[in-house]
């Protein structure tokens, strides 16, 4: 993650859940440990974008006497020699634009989380260093000595910087750094052709898409939930948590997005981790998140050595909801996977065998659609047989009907349908609460409250827009939990107190509810007001001031950028406009 002058601020290794070798976001007290970044001498301005349709990042620092310079940061990736070139590396192009311009090096890699600066060795053209068990090798054609010593000189001409892994870089330097860009550019960009955008708001869907494909862990077909630990919800707040781990229900978003933009090869990648995490089960509990490599044990820890986000700490590393019960995990397994039945564009489509393993998982959710859990705000202090848990196993019985009618199997259709039906009969009799405004569906079997997950029963096909009982809910929960433009999770108090902040994919749901009842007016124009909010980058985190627009909570969240490309895609104006 580069910041707005041009800083490496955060960045792990050897993967996104690893040692956060570049620390610099959460590490406050040391102003220049954890980070990589170019200081131009007299530097009065910064100016960043993205090369178009790429997440190849051009930063133009310029200086008080009219000198200035560029640095294009970029990952390599590409195809080469029949696979994929996707090392852990960080490319940097520094280039002179005008006048005389003198910079400084600081790249100060850290270790343990922050506990201590990466100790060096270094030769003619490269410097290593080394994290402990292993090393990284920066190779460059700029002066080491300039870089140990961090000391100011002039740039003359291109300067190239490739650190990535520990071995000699071979090859001219300059010529295959820059091989590397055009390669990387053109794979991004050949990538972002085939998108299925929207007419309106092409540029932001393209850049969330990319970004959501950033946050694959490519190797096993993961997806990370966001790129970030311990950026606090609000402030203050100690809701502070590790996101760089797989949840099954944030993954199911995603590649729902993407799938209406046609990005199929992230679909059959997190389909194989799928296949990988229901084998292991072997018919039992599926976790609500796992690690890239799909271990189960997240053991919570905190990093004692990094201050937090501005100071708020603690910075939490692994995630204790790994062992929190979580029934929704079992319909957002059977939702994406049901596609491999139907959509004849996949490499390898689903067979019977992999029906046969689906159909344990719907087993599971349909012994569990009425059994508490901690819901999908993951409550860690109290459990409750949870609305919209109990939807998604009708969602999973629902669409095995589907699947079964779709391979060839009325029988087995028929008894998944007939289970859909009796979770629906119990949801009607226990979920629907009786008040004096009409009644509405409760966040629980047991309580009354409200919370914005049950705008999703359209998204998940339960009701229908028109239906009285959820035009009932809709507007009670709209009355009790829109804040303005924005909306909460839940009002009620919760393990750490009232909510402070809003969460922005309940906004993005509340903009889809209020576009299929007939609202689109005042679904774009609320859907305008939240792309007011992304960072310069055009992305967002997972919470937001209510009051201020402040963006709060890791960065960036997949569900924000979901969002985007779901109102997006459901808002925008059709591609016949311009015939």
């Amino acid at each position: 993650m580069i910041d707005t002058r041009g800083a490496l601020v955060w960045g792990c290794v050897p993967r996104v859940d690893g040692d956060p070798t570049f620390c610099a976001l959460l590490n406050s007290d040391q102003q220049d440990a954890g980070t990589w970044r170019f200081e131009l001498e007299g530097q009065v301005g910064a100016r960043q974008e993205y090369i178009r349709n790429t997440p190849i990042l051009l930063t133009t620092l310029k200086a008080e006497d009219g000198s200035a310079v560029e640095i294009l940061d970029f990952c390599p990736r590409f195809e080469g020699k029949g696979r994929m070139y996707r090392p852990v590396a960080f490319s940097r192009i520094v280039r002179p634009v005008s006048g005389s311009p003198r910079i400084r090096i600081i790249l100060r890699p850290m270790k343990n989380h922050g506990a201590a600066l990466a100790e060096t060795t270094n030769g003619t053209n490269h410097i290593r260093y080394l994290l402990g068990d292993q090393a990284l090798r920066l190779s460059t054609d700029a002066p080491v000595g300039y870089i140990l010593e961090n000391r100011t000189f002039r740039i003359e001409g291109d300067t190239h910087f490739f650190l990535g892994p520990d071995e000699p870089f071979t090859g001219n330097l300059r010529e295959e750094i820059r091989r590397m860009e055009q390669s990387t550019r053109k794979y991004w960009q050949h990538w972002s052709r085939g998108l299925a955008t929207p007419y309106e708001w092409q540029d932001e869907v393209i850049r969330c898409a990319i970004t959501l494909k950033l946050c694959q862990h490519e190797e096993t077909g993961a997806i990370v939930a966001a790129l970030t630990t311990s950026i606090p919800e609000a402030p203050g707040s100690e809701r502070n948590w590790d996101y760089r781990y797989c949840w099954i229900r944030d993954s199911y978003y995603t590649v729902q997005a993407l799938n209406r933009l046609g990005a199929l090869d992230v679909l059959e990648k997190y389909l194989g981790y799928l296949r990988n995490i229901v084998d292991g089960a072997k018919g039992g509990q599926i976790q609500p998140l796992y690690s890239v490599m799909g271990e189960g044990e997240l053991n919570e820890t905190t990093a004692a050595y990094l201050a937090g986000y501005r100071g708020m700490g603690p910075v939490r590393i692994g995630n204790a909801a790994y062992k929190q019960i979580q029934h929704d995990a079992y319909g957002q397994i059977v939702l994406p996977t049901a596609q491999g039945f139907f959509d004849r564009r996949l490499l390898r489509m689903a067979d019977e065998r992999d029906f046969e393993s689906l159909e344990e998982v719907g087993e599971a959710a349909w012994k569990m659609h009425d059994q508490p859990d901690a819901g999908l705000w993951e409550f860690r202090t109290r459990q409750e047989v949870h609305t919209y848990s109990a939807v998604m196993s009708w969602a999973a019985c629902d669409r095995l009907s589907k699947v079964a009618e779709q391979i060839g199997k009325p029988d087995r259709a028929e008894f998944w349908r007939e289970r859909a039906k009796a979770i629906t009969e119990k949801i009607e009799d226990k979920a629907w609460k009786e008040n004096g405004e009409g009644g509405h569906y409760g966040a629980s079997f047991e309580s009354d409250y409200l919370d914005a997950s049950l705008l999703q029963l359209l998204e998940l096909r339960y009701v229908e827009p028109d239906d009285p009982r959820f035009v009932a809910t809709f507007e009670q929960i709209e009355r009790e939990l829109r804040r303005g433009e924005h909306m909460l999770r839940y009002a009620a108090e919760d393990d750490f107190g009232a909510p402070e902040t809003a969460f922005n994919i309940c906004t993005f749901w509340l903009i889809e509810a209020l576009a299929l009842m007939d609202r689109k007016d005042e679904a774009r124009e609320l859907f305008t007001t939240m792309l007011g909010h992304r960072t310069k980058s055009g992305l967002l985190s997972e919470d937001m001031d209510f009051e201020t627009g402040e963006l709060w909570g890791n960065f960036p969240q997949t569900y924000s950028l979901v969002g985007t490309i779901n109102c997006a895609g459901l808002l925008s104006k059709s591609w016949n406009t311009i015939r």
